[in-house]
């Protein structure tokens, strides 16, 4: 009877909460290769009485601009940090240098300007930002800062896909929200519970889109603190993976259910051209009834895991059926094939790895082989361009998301079987579902980038914000066996002109120095700007900087020392 209740409790409330829906936000988009993005608190009408507290990222209230940006490419970000608070930004999924990550060594400081730069390695694909500062994640993601990065390339663009962003492309980031009676977020510091009450799609309650008469392309994300997803329409109509984290599919998955959990992606097509123009049909999580360990499963609808969503099914999205536009060709069939990747196999992996999940007893967090997360211990030390096979254990009572930085890897096998890996795994990941009492097995080659820093290591952890937060994370660096010169170069500089205005030129004294990180401080030690392995030969642009005396720490590459010099801003 008391389960019976708590259905009829969450059905009601659920019912109340969507009779009135909202238009989708769509986020910006933006194009280029240079990006400016500045992290600031905000505010957003959620719900009926006071503006809730959020955070945001440029235009945006509650979420992020989308980042096209193209394969082959270098990319410029400008971050520029103006919360109330440190933070970090992770480009999540993207292959790149340890220094430019984003992690929780990259912390960025209230009021300072960072500038990591990349070349797009990626396929094309969907991928996101979020914060990653240690043990503030979840109070950070919770405002609702992060976004999407959309990759493109060659293959993709050849295909007859929806590509028209915001009319048949178009990007869903789920999640969901408690609040106090103030209206603010329910979350850390000041709680502890992990899942939401009220459904967010795009920082959008009770959300509805209307697509046209077509096949349409939703690029859906799990941007959850905790809670899973298993996804499909009111009508259990059959739709088509054609890409999950790492890119397109060799070839379309046709599914009428598909489980996404935190730090997933998930790119799929539906078609909307037999329906009627005026028609509706929902995308809707059906949660309910899911084994022991699913996160958000839980029976409780208050507590620590509890929620008004636990257990049941509800709508993410309410989509209305439109007449196709005249401005894109509709797209009305799936193509056959998609791409050509080539994928690892257990038997090229030439480094075998075992990783168990431990922890989770009462008072007890959980962490990785009973080794709770230290910022400057290394776990794991990888060599460059090895192939290896890791092996992750979860003997826990809880199923867990595992995400690990910089590379994009596939699944070999499930409890030792491929047979048990899903179809809508089969292509490059970079997150996976790990249930209770399971184990998942893949394969990655470790290349490109090796940097023997300490300071800039890769993370692997779980991306349940709270677990990572309390300590499930784990660090590896990458580090090359190529030979380097002995001597030890200077590192002395000169600075000019200055005073300056708008560039800053560095003359260093031995030509073969390499500059690892620029830091420049304010003569009262505050930071306001820093630049991972700046490209310094052409100048560092300093007109965001108020006129003064700063001072630049300069680190090089080899010693990892620093030298430091002044100089005054016009």
């Amino acid at each position: 009877m008391r389960n019976i209740t708590l259905s009829l409790i969450a059905f009601f409330g659920t019912t109340a909460a969507i009779a009135q829906y909202n238009t989708l936000a769509i986020p910006e988009a933006l194009y280029g290769t240079n990006f400016n993005l500045e992290l600031k608190d905000a505010t957003k009408q959620l719900r009926t009485g006071n503006l809730t507290v959020t955070g945001a990222i440029n235009n945006e209230s509650f979420w992020g601009p989308t980042l096209f940006i193209n394969k082959g490419e270098e990319v410029h970000m400008n971050v520029t940090n103006n919360l109330n608070e440190e933070t970090t930004l992770h480009w999540h999924g993207m292959h790149l240098p340890a220094v430019m990550d984003g992690g929780p060594h990259q912390v960025i400081p209230a009021g300072t300007l960072w500038q990591p730069y990349w070349t797009v390695m990626n396929n094309a694909g969907t991928y996101w930002y979020h914060p990653h500062l240690h043990e503030m994640t979840q109070a950070q993601m919770t405002k609702g800062v992060g976004g999407f990065i959309i990759v493109k390339d060659p293959q993709e663009t050849a295909l007859a896909l929806p590509r028209t962003y915001g009319v048949d492309d178009i990007v869903l980031a789920l999640t969901s929200r408690s609040y106090t009676t103030a209206n603010q977020f329910d979350s850390p510091p000041t709680s502890t519970r992990v899942y939401g009450d009220y459904m967010l799609t795009n920082g959008t309650p009770n959300a509805q889109v209307s697509l046209p008469k077509q096949y349409v392309r939703l690029r859906i994300l799990n941007a959850e603190i905790e809670r899973g997803y298993n996804l499909g329409f009111s009508d259990n109509r059959t739709f088509y993976i054609i890409a999950n984290d790492g890119g397109l599919l060799n070839a379309p998955v046709a599914v009428t259910r598909v489980k996404l959990m935190v730090g997933e992606r998930i790119e799929i097509m539906v078609n909307l051209g037999n329906d009627t123009v005026g028609s509706t049909v929902d995308l809707k999580a059906y949660n309910s009834g899911q084994t022991l360990g699913f996160p958000g499963g839980e029976p409780n609808s208050s507590g620590q895991f509890g929620s008004l969503l636990n257990n049941v099914d509800f709508s993410v999205l309410h989509i209305n059926v439109a007449a196709t536009t005249t401005t894109t060709t509709p797209i009305t069939a799936v193509p056959s094939a998609l791409a050509t990747n080539t994928y690892w196999t257990a038997t090229d992996a030439t480094v075998t790895r075992a990783l168990s999940v431990t922890g989770g007893q009462p008072n007890v967090a959980f962490t990785f082989d009973n080794t709770p997360f230290v910022l400057n211990t290394i776990n794991k030390t990888v060599n460059l361009n090895d192939i290896e096979k890791w092996t992750v254990t979860n003997n826990a009572v809880f199923g867990h998301s595992f995400h690990i930085h910089d590379i994009e890897f596939k699944i070999v096998a499930r409890n030792g079987s491929a047979a048990n890996i899903g179809t809508h795994e089969s292509g490059w990941k970079d997150t996976f579902y790990l249930p209770r009492n399971e184990s998942v097995s893949f394969v990655a080659k470790f290349d490109d980038f090796a940097d023997a820093d300490v300071t800039h290591p890769y993370m692997y952890h779980c991306h349940f914000a709270g677990h990572e937060d309390g300590g499930m994370m784990g660090q590896f660096i990458v580090t090359s066996s190529l030979g380097t010169n002995e001597t030890t170069p200077s590192t002395d500089f000169s600075l000019y002109p200055s005073p300056a205005s708008d560039k800053l030129y560095i003359n260093l004294s031995d030509a073969s120095t390499e500059v690892y990180y620029i830091t420049i401080i304010t003569v009262t030690g505050r930071t306001v700007m820093m630049l991972p392995q700046p490209q310094w030969q052409n100048g560092i642009d300093i007109t965001s900087l108020a006129s003064g005396v700063y001072i630049v720490q300069l680190m090089d590459k080899k010693s990892k020392s620093l030298t430091t010099k002044r100089f005054i801003k016009k």
